[in-house]
């Protein structure tokens, strides 16, 4: 069956909505109403389902994570609120059959099983009210490396406040530490402005991720190798000027990226930042951004 590229978009105005798109911009359909602050969004072509996760207000613990079908039917909560406090980026790792996602003010990296049973914490960057506000401990991106066996994260600090880090540790728990005590997090970048989503490139091995900070190394889109260490490489900028970057997603075979930002911009450039353009301007505060390949009637493959 052919197949084409489509994007499925978060926007946190307009009463929480998820939209898709095709790459160009055009054909927006709307899937969902309603969300409770909608940061991340992944897609299980293989399933037929889009994921999204549910802030809620923060103060309340009420996160949660729901799912559609590809067409928006179906709509289904699969971690409760309060399963999760604050859940930001989401990440769909196939090969495991896991979602993983950040948890900003439970100061959590979490994971569970597609249906939304087997929630675990992996990370635990703090416990209790004091520690919630440092903002430092937030996390908020996350990706996964299934064939390395790691787990990336950031964790943006306040705004614009240039000690946010992008950190790294394996994805099985070592024997005898606990998710707040890991003797395996590595911390590839520091004192960044805000970094906040991340992507991955298995293929090329690289780490992208958008930063929300102050220019010069804020609002953009950056990449590095993944197998650096310890900050021993400077990032590439491959992008300026957004206007609050958050989401990103990667088409590697298309040799594309797309960039979201709260001033409501879907942006798409090569994957080296080259030929960047707005597709699909002026659409509310948008957080997630997920690409897929999806049949040409809009179903799964």
């Amino acid at each position: 069956m052919a197949r084409h590229g489509r994007l499925f978009v978060l926007e946190v105005s307009g009463g929480g909505r998820l939209f898709s798109v095709n790459p160009d911009g055009s054909d927006k359909q709307i899937l969902v109403t309603g969300a409770r602050t909608p940061d991340g969004v992944a897609v299980d072509i293989e399933a037929g389902h889009v994921y999204w996760t549910n802030m809620g207000i923060p103060p309340v613990n009420d996160g949660s994570i729901e799912r559609v079908d590809l067409d928006g039917s179906n709509r289904v909560t699969i971690v409760s609120p309060g399963g999760t406090y604050t859940p930001k980026q989401l990440h769909l790792e196939a090969d495991g059959r896991k979602l993983y996602w950040g948890d900003r003010e439970g100061m959590r990296v979490m994971r569970c099983d597609l249906d939304g049973s087997n929630v675990e914490t992996l990370v635990q960057t703090g416990y209790g009210d004091d520690d919630r506000r440092d903002e430092t401990r937030w996390c908020v991106g996350v990706a996964v490396d299934p064939v390395g066996r790691h787990l990336y994260w950031t964790q943006k600090g306040p705004s614009d406040g240039g000690v946010g880090t992008i950190l790294r540790a394996g994805i099985d728990l070592p024997a005898g530490d606990t998710p707040g005590n890991r003797s395996d997090i590595e911390v590839l970048f520091k004192g960044l402005p805000e970094p906040i989503d991340l992507e991955l490139d298995l293929a090329a091995r690289m780490l992208y991720w958008t930063d929300r900070g102050d220019p010069p190394r804020g609002n953009t889109v950056n990449r590095t190798p993944m197998d650096t260490t310890n900050g021993s490489r400077e990032p590439e900028i491959l992008a300026t000027h957004l206007m609050e970057g958050i989401g990103i997603a990667l088409d590697p075979a298309g040799d594309r990226m797309f960039v979201t930002d709260l001033g409501g911009n879907v942006y798409v450039a090569d994957l080296d930042g080259a030929n960047e353009r707005v597709i699909l301007p002026v659409q509310g505060n948008l957080t997630g951004i997920a690409y897929a390949e999806v049949a040409a009637d809009g179903g799964a493959p």
